[in-house]
């Protein structure tokens, strides 16, 4: 087993060589995730109602 002072030491090291994002980029990154999320699911009700739809005139349910 390795020595776990020899173990934290590198531990720190590779913690040393993250590079965080700014606050500005994380900003723009969540929003840029929200955006996307309102898109999607703008998409998805659109398909779910235009297959509803398709779905209700080929059955002719709900006359």
């Amino acid at each position: 087993m390795a020595d776990p002072v020899k173990f934290f030491q590198e531990v720190r090291t590779e913690t040393a060589k993250v590079v965080w994002p700014s606050r500005r980029e994380t900003l723009i990154t969540t929003a840029m995730v929200f955006v996307f999320a309102i898109i999607a699911s703008v998409f998805f009700l659109l398909v779910d109602q235009v297959l509803r739809i398709a779905v209700t005139f080929i059955l002719g349910v709900g006359q």
